[in-house]
């Protein structure tokens, strides 16, 4: 098995042997380098490049995990609980585990990504590398009922934005089962919570979500300001998952 790698060029490349980077510091943003092990998931990549789980995306433990998500984004202690240990009891793992083995498909990688292409058919492990084009859809274009759609670097993704989106994907992907489901409205329920002071009537700064999910850097001079606990997640993938069944049953488009 070899891990999915970015690499810099030979004169900026250094060695990740810990949370601190050589270069950038302790939680300065530094791109993964020649070595280092990613992941599908922009959050724990994210994590890595930021210095709060180690950087080289190796040996990562279920304690590893649970620090760097209350560290990095802020989350209750039992939600992070719950996120890394349900994560390493789908990935069917005691041992540490390297930011790689979590594209492992269908443990918790799932088709229908926002924006990554399915796992293909042959493989095991999913695709690192996102799809640009998808991300271009995601924040940059608003998708009105008409089916027309504008484009505005200043907006805000919100509830229902996303919920188009993930009914999008849905209908454009492999089929997704209810355990997956559930884990891709979760995971974008704990971004709306992060990012999105009222779900209602605000919502997420698309350039937020472009460096996110594209360099997989934490907004710029961003911190958490408040917790992001289990129940409000739940609350959040409730409510995504009642407008997602509202553009299911409806026949305005979705693309």
């Amino acid at each position: 098995m070899s891990s999915s790698t970015t690499t810099s060029s030979t004169s900026d490349s250094h060695i990740h042997s810990g949370r601190r980077c050589p270069v950038s510091g302790e939680h300065e943003y530094c791109p993964p380098q020649e070595g280092d092990s990613r992941s599908p998931c922009p959050a724990l990549n994210a994590m890595a490049n930021h210095g709060y789980i180690p950087r080289d995306g190796l040996k990562i433990t279920v304690i590893d995990l649970v620090k760097g998500l209350r560290g990095c984004y802020g989350l209750s202690l039992p939600l992070a609980i719950v996120l890394a240990f349900g994560g390493f009891f789908l990935l069917k793992r005691v041992k540490p585990v390297s930011l790689y083995h979590i594209g492992k498909h269908n443990a918790i990688e799932h088709n229908a990504s926002l924006v990554h292409e399915d796992c293909a058919k042959d493989q095991k492990y999913a695709s690192v590398k996102v799809v640009p084009q998808l991300i271009e859809a995601l924040t940059h274009e608003e998708c009105s009922d008409d089916g027309s759609t504008t484009s505005d670097e200043s907006a805000l993704l919100d509830i229902k934005e996303l919920a188009k989106f993930r009914v999008r994907r849905e209908r454009e992907c492999l089929p997704v089962d209810g355990i997956h489901a559930e884990i891709a409205r979760g995971e974008m329920a704990i971004v709306l919570g992060m990012w999105g002071e009222k779900i209602s009537d605000h919502g997420v700064p698309k350039a937020w979500l472009r460096d996110w999910l594209h360099e997989e850097r934490l907004p710029k001079d961003w911190k958490p300001c408040r917790k992001q606990g289990l129940l409000d997640t739940m609350h959040i993938s409730k409510e995504l998952k009642s407008h997602m069944e509202q553009f299911k049953s409806s026949s305005a488009p979705t693309q």
